[in-house]
């Protein structure tokens, strides 16, 4: 590859983003809009969840244990003595579960209570019940009603202390962002080219068509690392995300992770030559495969075991588990080792493709 080609090449593109500032906005404005939905508008925390409580007891145990559901960042409580109110209002959808404590509460061994969910969200079921029980369970062993010979459980949780679903959603997020930035810039590029009649102009001049996509690659990658920086700095600031890694190594996986996405984009760019349908494909085929298939919102083992072996295509699937590794553990090589070998794979069968598809259309 001729280096003052490269050079030329990368002055022309940087002069096409200079007068069409898209390229900037989607860098800027495309991460802002992101990570605000994912840090504010999206969250799989179970709070603040409606809850009715019916006591028929008016014992000191009672009021004590509805106190303590009162206290709870977990519920807002609704008391009151007419259970087929809150029933009808779980029906509505405006009350998530009722608490019924029996009416011989307290007297004797007797402390029975019924807990009825709203299970249409059975995520959101299985977290009420762990918290009632998690309520029920302490203030049962402050009170001495639990035997000392009982087991207890302390839990310690390792890597997000707060159990906050930002921790993750935010890392995920980036990877989304990465992934989004990398392919729709690179995807316009070639398709601009065939649609304002100049790929000709280039293609007359002696530069190969290699140094074609090196040279246009460049710019754009810069661009995106430079949003993956924003990102970080959002995160870490703006959000207060813990970062236990290497800023050299979460920079390093960036720019091996920008390879597939970068040449994805290149892909759709070659094969479509249209502007509007180069950048519909590539929304579609970067978005929905990072966000439904890279582990990053649904676990990869609770998916079917074809769909299972279908990620491991998605170069999103590495790169989220490598930073939220960064964030939240650590740096654990093993993992970054994995992860940069199915990055780098990815990325050369598909830059491979880009050169093959690329030399028959210009024929």
């Amino acid at each position: 590859m001729n280096k003052e080609r490269i050079k030329a090449l990368i002055k022309k593109e940087n002069l096409q983003i200079t007068r069409d500032p898209s390229a900037i906005l989607i860098v800027l404005v495309l991460p802002l809009l992101l990570l605000f939905l994912m840090g504010y508008a999206v969250s799989l925390d179970a709070k603040n969840i409606s809850l009715g409580i019916v006591s028929k007891s008016d014992s000191s145990y009672a009021r004590e244990l509805i106190e303590v559901f009162r206290g709870s960042k977990y519920f807002i409580v609704t008391e009151g003595k007419d259970k087929t109110l809150f029933m009808n209002m779980i029906q509505n959808n405006k009350m998530k579960a009722v608490l019924e404590i029996d009416d011989d509460f307290g007297s004797g061994e007797s402390y029975k209570i019924q807990l009825l969910i709203d299970a249409t969200e059975p995520n959101l079921a299985g977290f009420i019940q762990k918290y009632v029980n998690s309520i029920i369970s302490m203030w049962a062993q402050r009170n001495s009603i639990i035997s000392a010979h009982d087991t207890q459980v302390e839990s310690r949780y390792w890597f997000n202390p707060p159990i906050s679903s930002r921790y993750f959603l935010i890392p995920g997020a980036i990877v989304v962002i990465m992934t989004m930035i990398g392919t729709l810039l690179t995807s316009l590029v070639i398709a601009r080219e065939w649609e304002r009649g100049t790929m000709e102009a280039i293609m007359a001049t002696p530069t190969s068509m290699l140094e074609i996509l090196v040279g246009k690659i460049i710019p754009y990658f810069i661009l995106a690392m430079g949003s993956l920086l924003l990102c970080f700095l959002i995160a870490y600031f703006w959000y207060d995300m813990p970062f236990e890694g290497s800023l050299l190594i979460l920079f390093l996986m960036g720019a091996l992770y920008l390879f597939p996405a970068l040449a994805s984009g290149l892909l759709i760019s070659v094969l479509t030559k249209s502007q509007f349908l180069a950048a519909q494909i590539s929304l579609v085929a970067s978005f929905l495969p990072a966000f439904l298939l890279s582990g990053f919102l649904f676990e990869i083992q609770n998916m079917p075991q074809w769909l299972q072996i279908l990620t491991h295509v998605v170069p999103a699937r590495y790169f989220v588990n490598s930073i939220q590794t960064l964030f939240l553990a650590g740096n654990i090589y093993s993992i970054f080792l994995i992860s940069a070998t199915g990055i780098i794979a990815i990325g050369t069968v598909l830059f491979l493709l880009v050169l093959v598809k690329s030399k028959k259309g210009i024929k």
